[in-house]
């Protein structure tokens, strides 16, 4: 259905934090797509980034699948209308939602669509991992339920959802779509300052609640919806869904425990292991089919009814480059070796043992250089910024900064297809790096207890290799250096996240890294950083705390100790060197030359005016207000543009200090 009228005459509204001005009442077609530019849409279920998108193994997860549709009842309401479906990691979570969502859009028995919105969390995704881009993402889909809906009028993320439903008069005969919220546990940002301020584990508990008190908010209104939540079972997610507000109205589905797994297990093992075998040449002198009933039966025991080891062994053994037969007989052969269980879930004492021998099955002469590639692509947490599917380039990257041979990253890695992606974008990658097929792997990789004695991974000696790559690539940058290679523009973007996550009293190369920074050209790089349309973060990392040196994120982890006069001195250079690419991106030649990006100069203006007003009095002395009162005497009219531009979208005290400095520039000195 057309949703050219869900936001007719939308104007200035708000979700979580993210504003949205239209300064003047537009077309259907213009909110809708100023809606749209907003929303995550590779967070919904059929969007190109998640193609394709991981569901069940036919024949599988079908108990689970019939719970779920019998609950929602299509076209007769539940009378709890939220299910929350928990298990522990790798029980397949998302491929049951991936799969409901599938089934329900595809019947042809109704006169409607049962699925009204989606969403899928992914930790690693700024686009899936926020609660402002869920909002707006569910408003968005919901568009499309009717075309008879008008727009909300109120600045908040529950009205721009509740009003345009409430203008459709009688909501009773509408049927009741169904909003798949996949991976709750993956929702980790709320705002730009709590990413880089808040200890992590409360941050993300704080935003998941969030999240949840939106849905008992809709719930509240009597809206034609359900809402289907799958997570891990945090506390905190169960403790509030077990609460006196989210109990009488939720339905709670552990999927751990509900079906037969030893049977969905083996059905997948079977298939899979016949797909494998049809491709084999016999073996002389084998008078039976391979893989044969013990075979199986030994596979089936070690899975424990858990399918990612099942999936795990089977890319393992998948690999044609050697012999299937002998890869699935070294893993049963394989000592299992119990170690403590962290997730309290016994098929992962027997998922550890598997990536032991995995990591075992690389060879000894290239085991030094998988783990420093493994620290490295722990430590270098924004690759996927670079990673869009090409695997080897974002490898590539890690091997220029850590001064590898090209291809030698992939090449050491390639015995661990298994956990890690080579090549292709494959969503059921998730975790701590946009490589992995699954978080388990990584929390295995940094738990030391867990690993080899040849195998153990330190994260900081990989994050200073990293760190060291990208300063030394940052030393050659002037103004008039085109960047243009990817692993420059990597450094540009991550080198003050890398140094935030640092820890320099840990480091015998701290006092080097900090004289590469002293000696680099900070200018030219905030100047390159800045035109650069994904880079927002690299900056705003570096403009906290500028005048209040222990709170600044990139040095406050280096006091107190040996290193504060460098510190002191990595600060001074940061701060004039921001102060200086202000004052050149200002230049009214330069503004003028580059306006097709003045909204990005836009976006780091605002953050920079709010962080420095935050902290201190600004004066009409300042190098900001005296290079936009510059910009201001020789073009007016690209002056007015920009502080429309800063303007948008803000409020309260960030509202105050915009107004504040752009009066402080048209002051008569």
């Amino acid at each position: 259905m057309s949703g050219i009228s869900y936001f007719k005459n939308a104007r200035n509204f708000e979700a979580n934090n993210t504003t949205f001005n239209l300064n003047t009442y537009v077309s259907d077609g213009d909110a809708l797509q100023y809606l749209h530019k907003h929303s995550a849409t590779s967070a919904m279920h059929d969007s190109e980034e998640r193609y394709p998108p991981p569901l069940c193994h036919e024949g599988t997860r079908e108990v689970v699948i019939s719970r779920i549709e019998g609950w929602y009842g299509y076209e007769i309401p539940p009378e709890k209308k939220i299910m929350w479906v928990h298990a522990p990691a790798g029980y397949g979570k998302t491929a049951v939602a991936g799969t409901v969502s599938k089934k329900m859009e595809s019947r042809t028995d109704l006169d409607f669509n049962p699925v009204g919105a989606t969403f899928f969390f992914w930790r690693t995704s700024p686009e899936r991992n926020s609660p402002a881009r869920f909002i707006i993402t569910l408003a968005y889909q919901f568009t499309h339920i009717h075309p008879r809906a008008r727009s909300s009028h109120r600045s908040s993320g529950e009205a721009l959802i509740v009003e345009p439903f409430q203008s459709l008069g009688e909501l009773d005969d509408m049927p009741h779509r169904l909003v798949i919220i996949d991976g709750l546990d993956e929702c980790i940002n709320s705002d730009q300052q709590s990413r880089v301020e808040k200890q992590y584990a409360e941050d993300q508990e704080r935003v998941q609640v969030r999240v949840l008190d939106l849905i008992l908010a809709l719930h509240s209104h009597q809206l034609p919806l359900c809402f289907l939540i799958l997570s891990r079972p945090e506390p905190w997610i169960k403790r509030y869904i077990e609460s006196r507000s989210f109990q009488p109205i939720t339905e709670t589905l552990d999927l751990y425990e509900v079906g037969d797994h030893m049977k969905d297990v083996e059905k997948f093992v079977r298939d899979e292991l016949g797909r494998i075998a049809e491709g084999l040449d016999p073996q002389p002198g084998d008078d039976k089919e391979w893989p044969g009933e013990d075979t199986v039966g030994v596979f089936l025991g070690r899975t424990g009814g858990h399918m990612l080891y099942a999936a795990t062994v089977i890319r393992h053994i998948d690999d044609p480059y050697d012999d299937p037969r002998q890869r699935l007989q070294e893993i049963l052969d394989g000592e299992f070796n119990s170690t403590q269980d962290l997730t309290h879930s016994t098929p992962f004492s027997s998922l550890h043992e598997l990536y032991r021998q995995i990591l075992r099955s690389c060879p000894q002469a290239n085991r030094a250089t998988m783990v420093r590639v493994l620290e490295e692509i722990l430590a270098a947490g924004h690759l996927y910024l670079f990673y869009s599917g090409d695997v080897p380039a974002a490898l590539n990257i890690l091997d220029r900064l850590s001064g590898r041979p090209p291809g030698r990253g992939i090449k050491v890695l390639r015995p661990l297809h298994a956990v890690i992606c080579l090549s292709g974008n494959n969503d059921e990658i998730s975790g701590d790096s946009p490589l992995f097929y699954h978080s388990s792997f990584a929390e295995f990789l940094k738990d030391q207890s867990q690993l080899l004695p040849d195998t153990t991974i330190n994260v900081q000696k990989g994050l200073s290799r990293v760190l060291a790559g990208c300063l030394k690539a940052m030393s050659a940058i002037t103004m008039d250096v085109q960047v243009c290679e990817e692993h420059v523009r990597f450094s540009l973007r991550c080198w003050p996240n890398l140094c935030w996550r640092w820890k320099p009293m840990a480091d015998p190369d701290a006092s080097s890294h900090l004289k590469v920074l002293l000696a680099t050209d900070l200018t030219a790089c905030f100047v390159q950083t800045m035109m650069d349309r994904g880079t927002p973060d690299a900056l705003f990392l570096c403009f906290h705390g500028l005048h209040h040196p222990t709170q600044n994120l990139i040095i406050r982890n280096m006091w107190p100790s040996l290193l504060t006069r460098l510190a002191n001195d990595v600060l001074s250079h940061v701060r004039s060197s921001v102060d200086a690419c202000f004052k050149h991106v200002l230049n009214p030649e330069y503004f003028a030359k580059h306006r097709k990006t003045s909204f990005i100069l836009s976006f780091q203006l605002l953050i920079y005016i709010t962080e420095i007003s935050e902290n201190c009095a600004v004066p009409a002395s300042d190098n900001v207000v005296q290079a936009l009162r510059g910009l201001l005497e020789k073009e007016e009219e690209l002056f007015e543009q920009l502080e429309k531009n800063v303007k948008v979208g803000v409020s309260g005290r960030s509202l105050l200090a915009v107004t504040h400095i752009f009066k402080l520039a048209r002051q008569i000195v």
